[in-house]
């Protein structure tokens, strides 16, 4: 069976997770030079982990020698050659010592190299739960269900503002007389930088995408050969795991998406289908659409969220649709005779 190396996969891999199988094709996936720039900003994302982790876990007192570590995790790997100096460049070092120490994390301890001291704030929504979150400059972020949020408890004025979101957030952040930078973090190969604006971030399986409500973005990606891009109010970026580099960007009608926030579910030429995905990720249910013709019917209009079966029946009496719960999941079949 072929496996195809995702972000999850990955960090899977490198907390001892994964089967024999995985293991194997995340190997080979790292051996090819050509995964190199794909798999260093996932180191990175991990290392950013590891720094945030308690205080109670040891620090190396001096920084790891990185050729040899990348030397080690070759070794690991089954490569019996030694690592060129080409190949340890200055780019490759810190993804290179991520992964070889992370290697130490089956064995039942992590050697964690960082100067980043302060455990993190974390905060987590349940299916179906949506939470405001004061930040400590002021800022708020909404967090949709299914979400979690990271930042530290205080920020310097002479460092950037940063947090890191999986999931889906609405912020509204204040801007600082020093016009200290504001920094989204993702898993999606990207980072969003504001400086006084109202923005949503999603995240959610092989999808992310941002939208600018107000004010001026920066989505900036991990991958340096890529241009920024600048948003401007009313326009979406989306990129998806499987072509990281066809990034969509256009303009388009905000309400759609944030007005989760308000306890609306927006829909504009939304398919079934769609509607589907949403409220598994949302709700944490399993949604089956009964028939392809219906996983293409495209809906307008608004309902209220409420809990799941205020909105169920909101959706059966605006869109025709049947709701029937069964087995633990939600079928959703035509109900247009119903007129």
């Amino acid at each position: 069976m072929a496996f195809s190396v995702t972000e999850d996969l990955f960090q899977n891999y490198l907390a001892g997770r994964t089967t024999a199988a995985e293991t194997e094709a995340v190997a080979a996936w790292l051996a090819e030079p050509a995964n190199q720039a794909l798999a260093e900003p996932w180191m990175r994302r991990h290392w950013d982990a590891l720094a945030a982790a308690p205080a109670s876990i040891p620090v190396a007192a001096e920084e790891p020698n990185y050729d040899a570590l990348l030397n080690s995790l070759h070794l690991k790997l089954g490569f019996d050659a030694p690592v060129p100096a080409t190949v340890a460049a200055s780019r490759w070092r810190r993804w290179a010592a991520a992964a070889a120490l992370a290697g130490t994390v089956a064995g039942g301890g992590w050697l964690l190299y960082s100067q980043r001291v302060p455990a993190p704030q974390e905060v987590a929504t349940a299916y179906g739960q949506v939470d405001t979150i004061k930040l400590p400059d002021g800022s708020e972020a909404t967090l949709n269900g299914h979400s979690t949020l990271r930042y530290a408890n205080s920020w310097a004025a002479n460092k950037p503002r940063e947090v890191w979101l999986d999931g889906e957030g609405y912020f509204s952040v204040k801007h600082q007389p020093n016009n200290q930078r504001f920094v989204v973090h993702t898993r999606a190969g990207f980072a969003v930088e504001v400086l006084g604006t109202k923005f949503t971030v999603y995240r959610r399986r092989d999808q992310a995408r941002v939208v600018l409500l107000s004010g001026k973005v920066r989505v900036d990606f991990d991958d340096q050969q890529r241009p920024d891009v600048i948003l401007k109010p009313g326009e979406l970026l989306e990129t998806r795991d499987s072509q990281p580099r066809a990034a969509v960007h256009k303009a388009v009608r905000t309400a759609p998406y944030a007005a989760w926030k308000d306890a609306k579910l927006v829909l504009e030429e939304t398919s079934i289908a769609e509607l589907a995905t949403r409220l598994q990720d949302t709700y944490g249910v399993e949604v089956v659409v009964n028939s392809p013709e219906l996983s293409e019917r495209r809906m307008t209009g608004t309902v209220p969220v409420g809990d799941l079966e205020v909105l169920l029946q909101a959706l059966q009496e605006t869109f025709h649709l049947k709701a029937t719960r069964e087995a633990g999941r939600i079928v959703l079949s035509d109900n247009t005779a119903a007129k």
